[in-house]
């Protein structure tokens, strides 16, 4: 039969640029696509043969070969598939965006559906552009294609400058290649030379590893042979003997597709280094197969030590996203929040819905749902190493001991989970994770429901205190009364602390108090009754002085006041219920550094009503109402509240200068 000559169905040349330019964001693609198309065609030969065993008769090689020649600058895949008749091929690689297995698939799924079984193939190739991908590569394209059952072939050529070429052909057994005269390489923009083993090697090896038939390649074995002359020093090296030999190159070993209890650990920890290119083995291994209507597979790993670059605002993250074994995506952060960034592996679903390219994933109901159920596993998981060891007889009190394991896995990923507190979908089922540095142990932290267990009786709020290190927050003067009556609070040191109890003010019914914040009240109803009568009566006797003190300082502060939360320091700061914490407000400081703009608030000076210093200022204070020293111990005061709490000061020189008349007047 002559050669016929078609044009493209479709803006052709426009989309053909469109593919070569813009579509894809790496060139090596369109290997994996057509990789792709050629499993397509050997799992639809399979299926096909089900009910017509001619198609694939016993001794039938399942395979897809990768041939490369460096001096005809050519690439060539094949495979023993299905392959296509010439109308085929000219509805299928004529027509941009057609979709032969689209098509196939859903002959495929209801043809399942009338035999009783719900379970659908589902195969890579969705819109029928993927093939068209080697023009990013090659300046022209020929295809060689048999149909199984027929004997004739059909050959399709292309330049890809919007016509093609069909006649007929000769192929030995049914399967189609796919013949690319590769471009120049031009490693700059991205285009390698795909003549080169190892390139080949390298692609396959990243996207199309798992497929699940052998990927062979066309390489050299060189044979050196017995040496026998190795002890004679001046005889010749002898040539080795090469071969040619077809190696397979991919590992056909989807370890996620495996049942969990046949998978050794040395397993699991050999294919997360593979994956995460860690040295180590994981600290924890979480499978999820999900089923019914929507099905998925993961695999996802906990490492045993934290990536150098955690906590970068660049960091690259997300699992990697398969389908059909076939990688689409190596960071799929669509899957996994930020705050789970540290989770290492992979995610196979052959129901996702895929963009054009394959590269990201379309907006999808399934996506989200993949997400929740993956972070709950993930929480889940962490729950039962935070209570392992613990007993499950029935009857047994529980115990909110937390497990070494654990505390391990706390010191190195805690302060990321903290972020997650800001994620109202998973923020109660974090709660009972979140461990802090505690005034009841001097080195290890707590959990809220240890916590909610040590509670005094009557106490109603779990107290905190925020701080730049455990050592100032331990200094602080706001903790003096609780130290006094014993009552237990919780550190919070890391940054990410302040954002936390922005977001998460209660647990099991219980507030989550600042002991920095507010009014205090500590000890038994009749106690605080009793306590508050008496600051009442003291904050009359000095209430005059307390008002001059607030003339004197109302710059910085909104009001001056006896405290009850000072047994020992003569003075400190505390802001409303709703005021920033101090770090909070340094924090908002250095982000906003440079603009010109700072968080400024007013808060409340706080007196011990029990301090010396109150009776000397309350002499000099009746005596001469307009003594100046008044004014240079307000600000001597409040300097002193500024410093204890980490604070810096509004006038460091003036500061130094009432300390030096203060030190001269002594």
């Amino acid at each position: 039969m002559s050669v016929e000559t078609f044009t493209f169905k479709s803006e052709a040349r426009q989309l053909l640029d469109l593919m070569i330019h813009s579509l894809y964001s790496h060139k090596e693609i369109f290997l994996r696509e057509l990789i792709s198309n050629a499993s397509d065609a050997l799992d639809k030969l399979r299926f096909e043969a089900l009910t017509q065993p001619d198609l694939a008769p016993d001794g039938t090689v399942f395979r897809i070969r990768l041939h490369a020649d460096t001096e005809a600058r050519t690439l060539t895949i094949s495979d023993t598939g299905v392959g296509m008749s010439r109308q085929e091929v000219i509805d299928n690689l004529g027509t941009i965006a057609r979709s032969g297995t689209k098509e196939f698939a859903a002959r495929m799924t209801e043809a399942r559906k009338v035999a009783g079984d719900g379970a659908t193939e589902a195969l890579i190739g969705q819109f029928g552009v993927g093939f068209y991908s080697t023009f990013m590569a090659a300046t022209d394209v020929t295809v060689t294609t048999r149909k199984a059952g027929e004997e004739t072939a059909t050959l399709w050529h292309s330049t890809g400058d919007g016509t093609f070429s069909v006649t007929d052909a000769h192929r030995d057994h049914p399967g189609t290649t796919v013949k690319l005269k590769l471009r120049d390489a031009d490693p700059e923009n991205g285009l390698a030379d795909f003549t080169q083993e190892w390139v080949l090697r390298r692609i396959v090896k990243k996207y199309s590893d798992f497929v699940q038939y052998p990927i062979e390649i066309e390489a050299v074995k060189r044979d050196y042979g017995d040496d026998d002359d190795a002890d004679d020093k001046n005889a010749e090296p002898k040539a080795p003997t090469e071969t040619i030999e077809w190696q397979t190159i991919n590992s056909m070993k989807a370890i996620w597709a495996r049942n969990p209890n046949e998978v050794t650990p040395a397993e699991y920890a050999e294919f997360y280094k593979h994956i995460s290119h860690d040295w180590e083995a994981p600290f924890e291994t979480i499978t999820l197969k999900a089923e019914g209507g929507f099905e998925y597979r993961a695999l996802l790993f906990v490492p045993d030590r934290a990536p150098f670059d955690l906590f970068y605002r660049d960091q690259k993250y997300g699992l990697q996203l398969y389908v059909n074994r076939v990688l689409i995506m190596e960071n799929c952060q669509d899957l996994v929040p930020d705050w789970l960034r540290f989770v290492k592996g992979v995610v196979d679903s052959p129901d996702l819905s895929l963009n054009v390219s394959r590269e990201i994933l379309q907006q999808d109901r399934h996506v989200k749902a993949i997400r929740t159920r993956l972070v709950k596993k993930v929480l889940d998981t962490l729950g039962k190493i935070q209570n392992e060891g613990q007993s499950t007889e029935e009857g047994a009190e529980p115990s909110t001991a937390v497990s070494e394991r654990y505390l391990k896995l706390w010191s190195t990923f805690g302060r990321v989970l903290k972020e997650g507190t800001t994620d109202q979908e998973f923020r109660d089922k974090l709660k009972p994770l979140l461990m802090f540095q505690t005034s009841h142990h001097a080195s290890e932290p707590t959990s809220l429901d240890a916590y909610l267990a040590r509670m005094k009786p009557g106490q109603e709020a779990i107290y905190y205190l925020t701080g730049d290190s455990r050592a100032a927050v331990e200094a602080s003067p706001h903790l003096e009364a609780f130290k006094a009556r014993g009552y237990e609070v919780l550190y919070l040191t890391d940054p990410v602390d302040e954002v936390l109890v922005g977001h998460i003010t209660s647990y099991k019914d219980h507030k989550l108090q600042s002991v920095g914040k507010g009014t205090i009240e500590l000890g038994t109803e009749e106690e605080r009754q009793a306590e508050e009568k008496v600051r009442e009566e003291k904050t009359q006797a000095h209430k005059a002085l307390l008002e001059h003190l607030l003339g004197q300082l109302d710059t910085w502060v909104k009001d001056v006041r006896l405290s009850s939360r000072l047994t020992a320091s003569a003075v400190c700061l505390v802001g409303d219920e709703e005021d920033m914490s101090p770090g909070l407000e340094r924090l908002i400081a250095q982000a906003q550094a440079g603009t010109g703009e700072r968080p400024s608030q007013k808060r409340i000076l706080e007196l011990n009503p029990d301090h010396p210093l109150l009776g000397k200022l309350q002499v000099i204070f009746e005596e001469n109402q307009e003594d100046t020293r008044l004014g240079d111990y307000a600000r001597l005061l409040h300097g002193q509240a500024l410093i204890a709490e980490g604070s810096d000061l509004p006038d460091p020189v003036g500061f130094s200068k009432l300390v030096a008349d203060l030190m001269v007047r002594a």
